[in-house]
């Protein structure tokens, strides 16, 4: 997985001015030091044809490698999709999908088959077949559920394809063919520990399918990454994203574009889409769902430090960019924590 990168400001800085902004190319790279793909559980599917499994939508993003023998991939309104042996493809929203070693095969859901425990978060499924059958002429593969640390509203990652082939990116990036080299080694060895390198190698190449994409796979004039690579733009959304506390101001903006007023805004709302003030405001509500959801922070804390009047007008402007009032998501949070705690105590 890609190291994760913490926001250190700079002190020599004065207090209310913004720290020169990086160039597009370097926020690009910030971001993506700052992305983490932790999986959360994986699993080594061998699967004796006929067979075809549904797997359900998820919070989570979805990682298929195809080891050993082929299958066929389909997506809600779309083709079906022909994967090989070397094959790996990454659902970064992990959206409602199928694998099936035919595309007339009737499905069931992935949670009916049984499951063996391999180590912790990895496990063994196998399909029933007869004792006749050969081993050999089964299909092999190793799928994942992945975790981004990334606001799920995140641009990048409302920006990504339902799938994304690793070998379409391939060719872009030399170190995707060299880990799909080394994850069917892993398998064809079987050696021991081989599940849980197969399950590092595989975060490290999600996230390597992810940095191809960016750096190659996007050349659209309009949208987040073109404002990113934009020398003028880049650096406001960079500011922005440095400090999503600030007040920002279309002024202040303009300022760092060295631009009018009227021509920033009608760029920023050209190439992204939307108003400065708007996307200013998503940022705000990213960074503040971050607080919450992962810190605990009281609701009333996150509005004075993003700068709202008030903690209802805060609670408001959350709810209609989040869908979700904070106060409901702060008590998520708390009651998740003796949950875990108590999961982590508990025998296996």
């Amino acid at each position: 997985m890609l190291a994760h990168s913490s926001r250190i400001s700079n002190p020599a800085t004065p207090r209310g001015e913004a720290e020169a902004p990086a160039g597009g190319r370097d926020m690009l790279t910030r971001v993506l030091l700052d992305l983490r793909l932790d999986g959360v559980e994986y699993g080594r599917c061998v699967m004796q044809a006929p067979w075809a499994i549904a797997f359900p939508a998820s919070r989570e993003a979805r990682f298929h490698f195809v080891a050993r023998g082929g299958c066929w991939l389909k997506l809600p309104d779309t083709d079906w999709v022909r994967l090989n042996a070397g094959d790996a493809v990454l659902l970064p929203r992990g959206g409602f999908h199928v694998l099936a070693s035919a595309p007339d095969v009737p499905t069931m859901d992935i949670d009916a088959l049984a499951r063996v425990p391999v180590s912790e978060n990895i496990y063994l499924v196998k399909t029933e077949h007869d004792g006749d059958a050969d081993p050999e002429a089964s299909t092999v593969m190793f799928c994942g559920s992945l975790r981004f640390n990334l606001d799920p509203l995140h641009p990048l990652l409302a920006m990504m394809p339902d799938m994304m082939r690793a070998g379409e990116l391939a060719q872009r990036d030399p170190t995707v063919p060299a880990m799909l080299e080394a994850m069917e080694r892993e398998v064809a060895l079987d050696r021991i520990g081989a599940c849980g390198i197969l399950a590092r190698l595989a975060d490290v190449l999600a996230a390597s399918i992810i940095r191809a994409w960016v750096e190659c796979g996007c050349s659209d004039s309009s949208g987040w990454i073109a404002a990113v690579h934009c020398p003028s733009i880049g650096k406001v959304v960079a500011a922005i994203h440095a400090e999503p506390e600030r007040d920002w101001t279309v002024p202040e903006l303009a300022g760092l574009m060295g631009a009018s007023r009227s021509r920033f805004a009608e760029a920023f709302t050209r190439t992204l889409g939307e108003t400065p003030a708007r996307y200013v405001a998503r940022i705000k509500m990213f960074q503040a769902r971050r607080w919450i959801a992962q810190d605990g922070m009281r609701v009333a804390v996150a509005a004075n430090r993003l700068g709202y009047d008030s903690e209802a007008s805060f609670s408001r402007a959350f709810k209609r960019i989040i869908g979700q009032s904070p106060g409901a998501l702060r008590s998520e949070h708390l009651h998740a924590r003796p949950r875990a705690a108590f999961e982590a105590r508990a025998p296996r």
